[in-house]
């Protein structure tokens, strides 16, 4: 019976060692307990970092998304300039190329009937571009007479004649007031000049015996993109 309560006391002693000595792991040497090192919980995110930004992504702000595209300012279609607008008619007008001699085709009709006081004089745009033609035609009839035939004032047009590839402009012109006591003398052929340029274009007469000119009485109209109505407009 006494070994029997020795054996109970010693297995007492016993487990109060050992709780003991597992005390004394588990302190430090100031007293103060330490245990295992834990997973570190996550750190709450701040206001600023946590609060979305324009596109939406709410990562801290280095790794934040752009605040938009650069505006553009170079050449491109976002970058060209706006307002850029054509040529107007007039300018268009002013910097086409003056017709010369090697662009037109002139030609010579009668106008009305007899007695044929006035031709009309066609100069034809035979290039495949545009020309502009301005003035009057600059007529000499006849070699014993050098001055050139007197412009109608009232016939000039009000905007400059530009011609396009193939189209035409009309001068009218008059030979005489077609009276028998006139001192008409006749031409098969005649001169041409125009307005800024010194090459003389020759000039067929109409008609079988060509036609029969006054050159005291002879005038000329400006060119102009079409045929004026009636003879007796000088």
């Amino acid at each position: 019976m006494n070994t029997a309560r020795h054996r109970s006391t010693l297995l007492a002693a016993a487990g109060t060692a050992l709780a003991l000595a597992l005390t004394a792991c588990q302190s430090g040497g100031d007293g103060t307990t330490s245990s295992a090192p834990a997973a570190p919980a996550p750190a709450a995110p701040s206001p600023a970092a946590a609060a979305p930004t324009a596109g939406g992504s709410t990562g801290t702000p280095d790794a934040a998304a752009p605040a938009g595209p650069a505006q553009s300012t170079g050449s491109g279609p976002s970058g060209a300039p706006a307002g850029s607008a054509g040529t107007t008619g007039e300018q268009a007008s002013a910097s086409t190329a003056a017709c010369t001699a090697q662009d037109l085709r002139v030609t010579a009709a009668r106008q009305d009937g007899p007695p044929y006081t006035h031709i009309v004089l066609t100069a034809r745009n035979t290039t495949g571009h545009s020309c502009r033609l301005t003035g009057f035609p600059h007529i000499q009839f006849l070699e014993s007479h050098k001055q050139d035939v007197p412009a109608v004032a009232k016939s000039r047009p009000a905007t400059p004649v530009v011609l396009t590839a193939g189209a035409p402009a009309y001068a009218l012109v008059k030979l005489s007031d077609g009276g028998v006591d006139e001192d008409n003398e006749p031409v098969s052929a005649f001169s041409v000049m125009l307005d800024g340029d010194s090459t003389v274009i020759a000039v067929t007469a109409p008609g079988s015996d060509g036609i029969a000119v006054d050159p005291a009485k002879a005038l000329t109209g400006y060119w102009t993109p079409e045929l004026r109505n009636g003879a007796d407009d000088f």
